[in-house]
């Protein structure tokens, strides 16, 4: 069953919403998109889900896809992970007792990483892939960038997205995928990074953390310095071997999905 909603987040802006129900669900799994992009990309993430027997949660962010909000923009980082916070408390409530899982690419897997460290003991595990945790790949120069915040400049993510040329095309050609970035989101997600940073050790969450070795957006150091610094006792890092950014487009996505759900399995 697939279920599309407009949801109100702590601040009154509505977010696009989307639901996708297994008939037989034993667990539940929110998808964090990246940055630009917007949750119709993790259509097959989700079908695999699904027929796991995985309930599916997805929301785009604020200023992304259709959504409300001013365009691929944000006042404060803590807006990104309290719109998180939102969605996974409305799985929580709709599905009393079940395993809440989270999941998030890129900046969404930055947006994982604060809700871990901003709500610990919330969900039963949180995934990240290609996560924007600590900078070391400097996509947009240094920051914070010494320009108004409603400056915006073109979103070029396009060629580094994955080493298959139909996703990359697909990706630019996308009329859902934003065409540019605003100063104010970049400087945002700076202050995220200094935040998480500076409170690695609140971060105690199981957490599964994912990363391509030729990632050309976001440095594998940013996982590898984020699974050192956090406090959790059951975490896994894994560094694949020849994968650009969106390792779950790569043609051995079936093989990294079916690690993420023994993954899941192991602590349903």
């Amino acid at each position: 069953m697939i279920q599309e909603a407009m949801i109100q987040s702590f601040d009154g802006t509505k977010l696009f919403f989307k639901k996708n129900l297994p008939v037989s669900t034993k667990a539940v799994m929110v998808i964090v998109h990246g940055l630009c992009e917007h949750l119709g990309r993790y259509d097959y993430l989700t079908e695999r889900l699904n027929n796991s027997d995985i309930s599916v949660y997805r929301f785009d962010h604020r200023g992304h896809g259709k959504s409300e909000g001013k365009r691929v923009f944000y006042n404060d980082f803590n807006e990104i992970v309290d719109d998180v916070n939102c969605v996974v408390e409305l799985a929580i409530k709709e599905n009393p007792g079940l395993p809440i899982f989270v999941l998030g690419h890129s900046m969404g897997g930055y947006a994982v990483a604060l809700f871990g460290t901003k709500y610990p003991n919330k969900v039963t595990g949180l995934i990240t892939s290609g996560a924007l945790t600590r900078y070391n790949n400097k996509m947009a120069g240094d920051l914070p960038i010494d320009n108004p915040a409603d400056t915006y400049f073109p979103n070029e993510l396009g060629n580094g997205v994955c080493s298959n040329p139909d996703i990359v095309e697909a990706y630019v050609n996308d009329p859902l995928v934003e065409k540019q970035i605003s100063v104010g989101l970049m400087n945002t997600m700076y202050d995220g990074v200094q935040w998480l940073k500076k409170n690695a050790e609140k971060f105690t969450d199981p957490v599964l953390i994912l990363h391509g070795c030729c990632d050309g957006l976001v440095s594998e150091k940013d996982s590898q310095e984020f699974f050192s610094d956090i406090a959790s006792k059951d975490k896994s890092l894994k560094i694949y071997a020849n994968l650009f950014h969106e390792i779950l487009n790569e043609p051995c996505r079936d093989e990294i999905i079916d690690e993420i759900i023994c993954w899941l399995n192991h602590r349903i």
